[in-house]
């Protein structure tokens, strides 16, 4: 059994998630992939598999819960966080993974061929290319804890919405000065507790406003 097994497992559980031995190993497997490409594609700044498995697994799954259901697109995924997660433990769920880092994707592409994940598509391209949002069509729920502004990643990434698709960004601090200029958008603000993480966490849930 994978060593940190015992932590993911009480980690999930925490977090209102019954995932399957199965599900709780192929996170595993991809979390020691990471690690691995890490040393030549500089991946993520985290090198500890301890502090990996908190900061970028227990992280990534504690907003599964408060997601719509729907199609999904990851903006500006990196190594698949928090898109490759949700794609793990949500297998009935179609997500594209974007990312405008040849690198990032190029360990993505291989990881799903890996694992066998027919419901992941890594795509290299910006977000604010016309032809991406041709390419890619729209979807249920955006997500990214990649944009360090909320008022850019709402700028970028609306175009991409179904009607009544949401916007889901993370965030440590609330980011309110930003959110106090969103009246177009309806807001819901939830804040997380990732288990062995002694930092804030929100998440940030935008739907736009019917208009009359």
């Amino acid at each position: 059994m994978h060593p940190l097994f015992s932590k993911l497992k009480d980690g999930s559980l925490k977090l209102g998630l019954e995932l399957s031995d199965d599900t709780l190993s192929k996170l595993l497997q991809y979390q020691d992939n990471l690690s691995l490409w890490n040393k030549a594609y500089n991946l993520t700044a985290i090198r500890d598999p301890k502090e990996m498995l908190v900061k970028h697994l227990l992280d990534s799954l504690s907003i599964i819960p408060h997601l719509p259901e729907g199609r999904l697109l990851d903006v500006g995924t990196g190594g698949g966080l928090p898109g490759f997660v949700i794609a793990i433990v949500q297998p009935e769920r179609d997500c594209v993974l974007l990312d405008s880092n040849g690198k990032k994707i190029r360990f993505l592409r291989q990881m799903t061929a890996d694992m066998k994940m027919p419901n992941v598509l890594p795509v290299q391209a910006r977000i604010e290319e016309p032809q991406t949002l041709a390419d890619l069509g729209q979807f249920n729920v955006v997500t990214s804890r990649a944009f360090a502004a909320l008022s850019d990643f709402v700028r970028d990434c609306a175009v991409y919405l179904k009607p009544n698709a949401v916007l889901a960004a993370m965030k440590g601090l609330i980011p309110r000065e930003e959110m106090a200029d969103m009246d177009s958008w309806d807001q819901q603000t939830i804040t997380l507790t990732v288990p062995a993480l002694d930092e804030q966490r929100h998440l940030i849930l935008l739907t736009k406003k019917m208009t009359a």
